[in-house]
């Protein structure tokens, strides 16, 4: 989640971000270090957006993609895009500059995109792992139960539990009325730390570990019967055989998304729980690499998609080439091999 990079009682800073009283200390880097952080967070922003954009165009627009599993990866793209478009770029800024220069609106409204996309991201990887364990242990009322309907339902509560969660932390008073006895000093000026953040960091481990256990025990249920189906494939038909594959490499590429995301996250996640109870001891460089290795992970599953699933590689030679507008392309059957 969104906070400014601390400076550790040792560093001495080299400017202040404001030339006023009780101002923020700023770390200025030479020139060409700081071209270079710029060069590689627009790239990773430029990579975030477009890769995520091409999920939603995909998905959207070739009407054989558009089945349950489907919508819920457009979803998390959309989470994704987000991100790139409306966080990272203040994000860097803050970063590369370490200060906040956009007053108290936007650090509040900062903090809340940054929240709400990353907090949607694990709801839908959850929904997902859901999916796909339907869909392997159950795969005969799997196309009953779980439905374009139930899909939508469950995009619904990914966006608005995480929604309303993140405006009840931010926008009310309820979370500092009733720790003023651990409420932080008021930040320097150029600040965009939260005054509640170690409560933050506190209530936020859960609300990532427990998705996460429910995601890790699904998959490791999804491996063992897919393993078993393997054993077995012998015994059944073409059709059923292929079908039963197609599952199986869906929910293998799904569980290294969801490991991708673990490996991502969890540094940033662990480091805030315990720098809460060390009166935050880590150093701003470290904690700033943390927070950028928990963005890399919305750069990370469109790359994942490309080398995973063949109707993505062939959706993307559809668009690359131009084919896309042949009246015929939105009906072609990506899946056929």
């Amino acid at each position: 989640m969104s906070t400014l990079p601390r400076q550790g009682a040792d560093e001495q800073p080299e400017a202040f971000c404001y030339q006023v009283n009780g101002s923020c200390p700023r770390t200025v880097h030479p020139l060409g270090i700081q071209l270079a952080i710029y060069l590689a967070c627009v790239a990773g922003m430029l990579v975030t957006v477009l890769g995520n954009l091409f999920v939603v165009f995909a998905v959207s627009y070739f009407k054989a993609l558009h089945t349950p599993t489907n919508f819920l990866l457009l979803s998390l793209a959309l989470a994704d895009m987000c991100l790139g478009l409306l966080v990272l770029p203040l994000s860097t800024i803050r970063s590369v500059e370490s200060c906040w220069f956009f007053g108290n609106f936007l650090c509040r409204l900062h903090t809340y995109l940054d929240s709400l996309f990353c907090l949607t991201s694990i709801f839908h990887l959850c929904f997902i792992s859901i999916d796909r364990h339907c869909a392997i242990c159950d795969p005969l009322l799997y196309p009953s139960k779980f439905t374009v309907r139930v899909a939508v339902r469950y995009i619904l509560a990914g966006w608005g539990v995480p929604a309303a969660y993140t405006a009840f932390l931010l926008y009310t008073d309820v979370v500092e009325r009733g720790l003023s006895q651990r409420l932080e000093e008021m930040p320097c000026v150029g600040s965009c730390q939260l005054l509640f953040n170690k409560f933050w960091g506190w209530l936020n481990f859960p609300v990532f570990f427990f998705p996460c256990l429910i995601m890790i025990s699904l998959y490791v249920k999804i491996f063992v019967v897919a393993t078993r189906q393997a054993q077995q494939i012998s015994t059944l038909s073409k059709s059923l055989a292929g079908a039963a594959k197609h599952e199986r490499k869906a929910a293998k590429t799904l569980g290294i998304a969801m490991g991708i995301y673990l490996l991502c996250w969890l540094p940033f996640t662990i480091d805030t729980l315990v720098d809460s109870l060390l009166n935050f001891l880590t150093p701003p460089l470290v904690f700033d690499i943390f927070i950028w290795f928990a963005y890399l992970n919305s750069a990370c599953n469109p790359i994942i998609y490309v080398f995973s699933y063949r109707w993505f590689r062939k959706a993307l030679k559809l668009i690359l080439s131009r084919e896309i507008f042949s009246p015929r392309t939105p009906t072609i059957d990506l899946y056929q091999e």
